[in-house]
């Protein structure tokens, strides 16, 4: 069994290089042609099962990425994988908190190992807990019934389920960049889950921006 790890396409908040979190921001233009890009560039797969995170991001890139080649209605809709939260952060700029050493966000993009969240933020233990539960309570007895699942949601949470899938650790949490819409993809044998491919992208990145990874 394939799993297939899309994440969503680009906001007005990605290109405008700021921390979004579980803030409900839609696609812009450019994110949803992405998603058609992705789907027309990318190798056919019939899937037999879709998720994806409750987010409009992530629910509006996947109803213009399965268009026509899925039963939208079908979508199941799963709160386990939604994106991780940045609390009070979000919004923030990206490249203020990469510049200072005493910012709150500093130690979640260069040490996330020592990142310590505030408020109601959400630590790096906190998703790969809920990714790991989804995995291996909602994902992995479907072996035996599905070839191939799609899974659509988020930069930091799509990272989370590789971890949780054993194949990197919190301190190496940012070390492939994630570019809107680009895919992921795992196996499952036996239960073992093995990383293909990461990360892969089916558009010519220098024309869209890809600073952000959140």
């Amino acid at each position: 069994m394939k799993l297939f790890l899309l994440r969503h396409g680009e906001t007005d908040w990605n290109k405008a290089g700021r921390f979004q979190g579980q803030t409900d921001i839609p696609l812009n233009d450019a994110g949803r042609e992405l998603a058609r890009i992705t789907r027309r560039n990318m190798p056919p797969v019939k899937f037999d099962r879709v998720y994806c995170s409750p987010l409009q991001r992530a629910v509006e890139t996947a109803k213009i990425f399965l268009e026509g080649e899925f039963p939208l209605e079908q979508i199941h809709y799963d709160k386990r994988i939604i994106e991780i939260s940045f609390g009070e952060q979000e919004g923030a700029i990206i490249q203020q908190a990469k510049d200072d050493p005493t910012h709150p966000m500093f130690n979640m993009l260069w040490h996330p190992e020592a990142y310590e969240p505030k408020g109601h933020a959400e630590s790096f233990a906190q998703v790969v807990e809920r990714a790991n539960d989804f995995l291996q309570n909602e994902i992995l007895p479907l072996e035996k019934e599905c070839e191939n699942i799609l899974i659509v949601a988020h930069g930091a949470l799509n990272r989370s389920l590789v971890v949780a899938a054993g194949h990197k650790e919190i301190k190496d949490f940012w070390g492939a960049r994630y570019y809107n819409c680009c895919v992921t993809t795992l196996e499952v044998k036996d239960g073992q889950i093995d990383l293909l491919k990461e990360a892969e992208v089916y558009y010519d990145t220098s024309n869209f921006f890809a600073v952000t990874t959140k």
